[in-house]
């Protein structure tokens, strides 16, 4: 079972762009290997939306269909490095992604927290809520060798946030 009947209480939505499985090894190596292992309870991930309301699951996944079906993958990549202060992350550089964020915020407005209704800063965290020292040591460690590499978007996807690791809600795949 699935949805909010399936936890003890309503589950906030959270939904992500998909890698290809060549650059989703890719990510989730980097944070295998820079994430405190005792923190690290998720595969690398690029959020698009942090908290969307549970009562929005049949709108959510209409429009990420629509968006996704038939519809050529965006073209993206890792364009640099992001200093997270307790931790680095991954820039993805994707108008096209930005574009179908842009008008899912636009969708959805009246639902979106704070979070989700500011700006946009697409990226993968591969290291945080570490001592900043040590987060600036990675940056630049990995800013000498950095070369920008373009990544596939293989679809969108939603999950159930209740705490722990998410759980799979729906999955839609560009063409």
């Amino acid at each position: 079972m699935t949805g909010p009947a399936a936890g003890p209480a309503p589950a906030p939505i959270i939904v992500t762009a998909l890698f290809g499985r060549q650059d989703q090894g890719w990510f989730d190596a980097q944070r295998a290997a820079h994430f405190p292992p005792e923190r690290n309870q998720l595969s690398a991930h690029l959020t698009m939306f942090h908290h969307l309301p549970p009562s929005a699951e049949a709108e959510i996944k209409h429009r990420l269909s629509g968006l996704t079906r038939g519809i050529a993958a965006p073209v993206a990549r890792v364009g640099g490095l992001i200093s997270l202060g307790r931790g680095v992350a991954y820039r993805i550089e994707s108008p096209e992604l930005v574009a179908i964020r842009r008008e899912l915020a636009d969708a959805f407005s009246g639902l979106l927290t704070p979070q989700d209704a500011g700006g946009w800063r697409p990226h993968v965290t591969i290291q945080n809520k570490v001592q900043p020292n040590i987060a600036k040591l990675l940056l630049a460690a990995l800013s000498r060798d950095f070369v920008a590499r373009e990544v596939e978007i293989a679809g969108l996807a939603t999950w159930w946030y209740r705490g722990g690791p998410w759980e799979a809600l729906s999955r839609h795949m560009f063409a």
